[in-house]
């Protein structure tokens, strides 16, 4: 993150912080999503992050923490906002016939499913660490310093999800041959 940017958007800058929105809330927004996996959700998540940024903007110290910090917020917002004993819903899309893959076969919609239905039963901060590490490409370190949290903890939390997926993935893959075997 340009510095200057985040300098001038903590002294006030309206613009500046206009600039910082345009360029991370994209990234924001898919982190919301992957943590929540609920697209209206993470869009309100990111809204409330996105304030919660801005009122928060002139107390940040260092400006080259801009990102960490921003993804501590919206992973914050996640904990906050997220239903916690709500059953998750699907969230269908329809894409449009000129996008759709044709090549795709049965069984590799089927393992999409049984991998989201998978990272759904993981717990939320499991999911944070996860999202983190893997889909933003932030080092176990740096993880744990966004969140705030002991490095340990960040590799127990990644070694816990990574595991729980498996299994959860293992065991759907299984009832799924079970189910063929019948209908043989």
């Amino acid at each position: 993150m340009d510095r200057d940017l985040v300098e001038r958007a903590r002294s006030g800058d309206q613009q500046a912080f206009a600039d910082l929105v345009h360029q991370i809330s994209d990234t924001l927004y898919g982190v919301a999503r992957r943590i929540l996996r609920d697209t209206g959700l993470a869009e309100d998540v990111l809204q409330t992050a996105l304030v919660t940024i801005w009122r928060k903007l002139p107390h940040l110290r260092d400006s080259e923490r801009f990102d960490a910090w921003a993804f501590r917020i919206l992973v914050h917002a996640c904990y906050a906002d997220a239903p916690r004993n709500r059953q998750w819903a699907m969230t269908v899309r329809a894409l449009p016939l000129e996008r759709a893959d044709t090549t795709d076969d049965f069984r590799s919609i089927d393992d999409r499913d049984e991998l989201e239905r998978a990272f759904r039963s993981i717990p939320l901060d499991q999911r944070a660490v996860f999202v983190l590490h893997h889909h933003v490409g932030l080092p176990l370190v740096a993880v744990a310093e966004t969140l705030g949290i002991p490095d340990g903890t960040a590799r127990s939390r990644l070694h816990y999800a990574t595991r729980a997926l498996r299994t959860a993935f293992e065991a759907s893959r299984q009832q799924g041959q079970k189910a063929e075997e019948r209908l043989a």
